[in-house]
C-alpha cells in the first residue's frame, strides 16, 4: 500500500472521533534545543561516541536502499493500518475507549499500548528521513486520542483506564505485574522522544512527561514490593531518554532507583532477572527480551552516572552471552520453556520455571530455538549502547550480525508478514507442533509485540550507520548512502558512500563537505574479515587493519578526498564449540556478515537434513531474486545420504555417496516461497 492509501484509510476510520477530541491547534515547543539523535548521548559524560542526527543518513542504492523502500512503502503503513483495524487489532480502539470516544471493553494483550507506540515510533523515524507531510499529519491526528486516554495524574494504560470508566475502583494501577504498565510507558517515552526530535513538536512528549512524572511519584510512595513488580523493563531506556530530552534530574534519580530496587523482592525470579540484585549477576539468564531490555537500560544509566559496578556486571553478562548463549545469527533465547538453575541444584525449592529464555551455557537447540525477534532486537539495543559507551568494534559487529540475520528474518521480503520466533532449522517430520511455529503471518494474535518492534527498528536502521565523537567520524555500517552530519561547533561533514555491501566488500567513500580542520575517520574492520586493504586518495594506507577493530585515519580532509576500503568476501564454513551438542560434526556457512541456510525449495527430492557438505566445498556466488528482492545465493556440489528404508531411532551408518547440487540462500530470506524445510547447520565430511 502506498502512503496516500495508508493516510486516506486512516482518515475514513478516524473522522467520527475528530469532533470529540479536544485538540490544541497551536503546537508548543520546549525551551531547550532539540538534540535529534535516536539515542542521545551527546551530553552523556561516560559515553565515548554519539549518534548522528535522525535525518543525517539517506540510503541511496544497494541492499538497505532496497529494503528501506519496502519498510517505508509497505511494512510500516500496512502494519499501522492493522493496528487501526479493530477487527484485527484492538490497539487503537482501546485508546478510543479509554479516551471516552467510544464504548466497549479492552481487547488484546496487556502490552497492546506498547505495540502501538512502537509502530508509531516507526512513523516518526520515517518522517525524520523522508519529511513526508502525510506522516506528520497522521501522527498529529492520533496523538490527541492517546493524550485524552491519560489520567489527570499522568497514569496511562488502556486496560486499567477502561475498567476505571466501566467500574470505578475495581482495579488499581500496578496491581498485576503481568499487566505490563511500565513496559508500555517505556515505549511511550521512547516514541515521544523520537517524535519530538523528528518534528520539534512536544504534543506526545507532554504525554510522556506526565507519565514519567507519575512513575517518579509512584516509586516514591509505593510499598517496596509493589515498586519492584515491573517486568520487561523498556522503561529503563525510556526514563533515561526522557532525562536526556528534558534534563529533568528527577528522571535520572528514578533510573538509578529502578536498578537499585531490583533483586530485593521476596519472590524474585531468574525469569525476570530479579532473584538477586543486578550488581551480583554474572550470566545472561531468564526471559531473553526482559534480559536484553534490562541490560540496554543499565547501559544507559551507566552512560549518565559512570557507576562502574553496573559496567562490571554488564561486561560479565556480555561475555557469558556472546561466548556461550548467542546463536550464530545473533539470536537470543534458546528455550521455549525450561528451568533455572537446570541440573545444578539438589534443592527443589530453588528450581524455577523460565520461558522464552536463555538456557544453560552452550544449550543451543536448532529446531526448537525460540529466538524471539524482540529478544534479537534487544540484543541490538544493548550492543548499540555498549558501543556508544566504549567505541569498541566488537559491539558493532553484533549490531551488524543481528540486523542482517536474526532481525531481518523476522519480516518477509515483501514487508507484509512477520515471525515471532526464529529457529535455525524447520522440519516437516518434527514430531510435535511448537506453539509459535508456522512461518510468517501478517498479525500474531496472541502476541504481536515483534512486528511493531521489527518495524520501528528497521525504519531506523540508518541511525546505526555512523557515529560522532570529539575525535571525528565513525563509520559503522557499510552500504550505498549519503551522510550530512553536524560535528563540533556546527561544522558539517558530508560524504557519499558507494558499495554493494553485504554482497561485495568494496567500499568507496567520497567527501563532499568537510570542517576545514584535522579530524579522524574511524572505519570498522569487522571480526569476520581477513586481508582487508585501505587506500586514501589512491595511496595504500599503512594503518594496522586489525580485525574487530576501528582503524583511525586522521588528516585535514578536503572535498573530493576518497577512501577505498576493501573487505574481501570469502565464504567460510563455521563450526561451533564442541560443547554445543546439537551442532557437533556440523557446519554453518557465512559470507561476510550474512549467515546462510539451505531450504527445501532449492533441493527438490532430497531431504535437506541428509545433505553433507565437503569441508573443501567451493561455492559460487550467484545473484537471484526472491519475492522481488535481490539476494546473493551460494551454489556448489554436496553429497546426500540415501533415504533409510526404515525410520528407526538408531541404524547402521551408510556413506553419503550421491552427489547433489546445493544452493544456499541468506538465512533472513528463508520462508518467502511457501512452506518449506530449512536448516542453518549442515553435516560435514572431511
Amino acid at each position: 500500500m502506498n502512503m496516500h492509501g495508508f493516510h486516506m484509510s486512516f482518515k475514513t476510520n478516524y473522522v467520527h472521533m475528530k469532533r470529540s477530541v479536544l485538540f490544541i491547534g497551536v503546537i508548543l515547543f520546549l525551551q531547550i534545543p532539540v538534540s535529534a539523535q535516536l539515542v542521545n548521548t551527546s551530553q552523556s559524560p561516560y559515553a565515548r561516541v554519539m549518534s548522528t542526527e535522525l535525518d543525517a543518513v539517506r540510503w541511496t542504492q544497494g541492499f538497505w536502499a532496497e529494503r528501506f523502500n519496502v519498510f517505508r512503502n509497505t511494512m510500516s503503513p500496512e502494519l499501522f493500518n492493522t493496528y487501526l483495524d479493530e477487527h484485527i487489532s484492538h490497539a487503537f480502539k482501546n485508546f478510543e475507549i479509554a479516551a471516552g470516544l467510544d464504548t466497549g471493553s479492552h481487547s488484546g494483550p496487556p502490552f497492546h499500548d506498547g505495540d502501538f507506540y512502537k509502530v508509531f515510533e516507526s512513523l516518526a523515524g520515517l518522517y525524520a528521513v523522508t519529511k513526508d507531510e502525510k506522516l506528520n499529519k497522521l501522527m498529529d491526528e492520533v496523538i490527541p486520542v492517546i493524550a485524552q486516554s491519560q489520567r489527570e495524574d499522568g497514569y496511562i494504560h488502556s486496560p486499567v483506564r477502561i475498567e476505571e470508566k466501566r467500574n470505578s475502583g475495581a482495579v488499581r494501577a500496578f496491581e498485576d505485574r503481568l499487566n505490563f504498565e511500565t513496559y508500555n510507558m517505556g515505549h511511550l517515552m521512547t516514541a515521544a522522544c523520537v517524535h519530538y526530535r523528528a518534528t520539534g513538536k512536544r504534543s506526545l512528549l507532554d504525554v510522556a512527561i506526565k507519565a514519567t512524572d507519575y512513575l517518579y511519584a509512584f516509586y516514591k510512595r509505593a510499598s517496596p514490593e509493589l515498586a519492584r513488580n515491573a517486568i520487561c523493563p523498556s522503561h529503563y531506556m525510556g526514563v533515561v531518554e526522557m532525562y536526556r530530552t528534558t534534563r529533568d534530574p528527577k528522571y535520572l534519580e528514578l533510573s538509578k532507583n529502578l536498578i537499585d530496587i531490583r533483586g530485593l523482592m521476596e519472590n524474585g525470579t531468574d525469569d525476570n532477572q530479579d532473584r538477586v540484585p543486578f550488581r551480583q549477576q554474572t550470566k545472561a539468564m531468564g526471559h531473553a527480551v526482559r534480559a536484553t531490555y534490562l541490560y540496554a537500560g543499565v547501559a544507559d544509566v551507566y552512560a549518565e552516572t559512570g557507576d562502574t559496578s553496573l559496567l562490571h556486571s554488564l561486561n560479565l553478562i556480555w561475555d557469558n552471552m556472546t561466548n556461550t548463549k548467542m546463536y550464530i545469527t545473533g539470536g537470543c533465547g534458546a528455550l521455549y520453556d525450561g528451568v533455572s538453575p537446570d541440573g545444578t541444584s539438589y534443592n527443589p525449592p530453588e528450581i524455577q520455571k523460565i520461558h522464552q529464555a536463555f538456557g544453560r551455557d552452550f544449550q543451543l537447540p536448532n529446531k526448537t530455538a525460540h529466538n524471539e525477534t524482540c529478544a534479537n532486537i534487544g540484543n541490538l539495543l544493548w550492543n548499540w549502547r555498549m558501543f556508544l559507551l566504549t567505541g569498541e568494534a566488537k559491539y558493532m559487529d553484533i549490531v551488524e550480525l543481528t540486523l542482517y540475520n536474526s532481525i531481518l528474518s523476522g519480516v518477509s521480503l515483501s514487508g507484509k508478514d512477520f515471525c515471532y520466533t526464529n529457529p535455525l532449522a524447520v522440519s516437516a517430520d518434527f514430531p510435535y507442533k511448537l506453539r509459535w511455529a508456522g512461518g510468517r503471518i501478517p498479525y500474531i494474535a496472541l502476541s504481536n509485540c515483534c512486528p511493531p518492534n521489527t518495524t520501528r527498528t528497521l525504519s531506523e536502521v540508518q541511525n546505526y550507520a555512523y557515529s560522532l565523537s570529539k575525535e571525528g567520524l565513525w563509520i559503522n555500517l557499510y552500504g550505498g548512502n549519503e551522510l550530512n552530519a553536524t560535528w563540533e561547533n556546527d561544522k558539517k561533514i558530508q560524504l557519499k558512500q558507494t558499495s554493494d555491501y553485504p554482497w561485495d566488500g568494496k567500499i568507496k567513500i567520497e567527501f563532499v563537505q568537510t570542517p576545514g580542520k584535522d579530524f579522524s575517520v574511524f572505519l570498522r574492520i569487522p571480526g569476520w574479515s581477513e586481508n582487508a586493504t585501505l587506500k586514501v586518495n589512491g595511496k595504500p594506507e599503512q594503518s594496522n587493519l586489525t580485525v574487530e577493530n576501528y582503524v583511525e585515519v586522521k588528516q585535514n580532509w578536503k572535498k573530493g578526498d576518497m577512501i577505498e576500503l576493501n573487505l574481501p568476501m570469502e565464504t567460510k564454513l563455521m563450526v561451533s564449540n564442541s560443547l554445543v551438542e546439537e551442532t557437533r560434526n556440523q557446519v554453518a556457512v557465512k559470507r561476510g556478515p550474512v549467515v546462510y541456510c539451505i531450504e527445501s525449495t532449492d533441493i527438490p527430492g532430497t531431504n535437506i537434513f541428509d545433505i553433507v557438505l565437503p569441508a573443501d566445498i567451493q561455492f559460487i556466488p550467484k545473484k537471484i531474486n526472491i519475492e522481488g528482492s535481490p539476494v546473493l545465493a551460494l551454489e556448489g556440489t554436496g553429497k546426500a545420504f540415501e533415504k533409510p528404508k526404515q525410520n528407526t531411532l538408531y541404524r547402521q551408518v551408510t556413506p553419503a555417496n550421491r552427489a547433489v547440487p546445493v544452493r544456499l540462500i541468506p538465512y533472513y530470506a528463508w520462508g518467502n516461497r511457501g512452506q518449506s524445510e530449512m536448516t542453518v547447520w549442515m553435516n560435514v565430511s572431511y
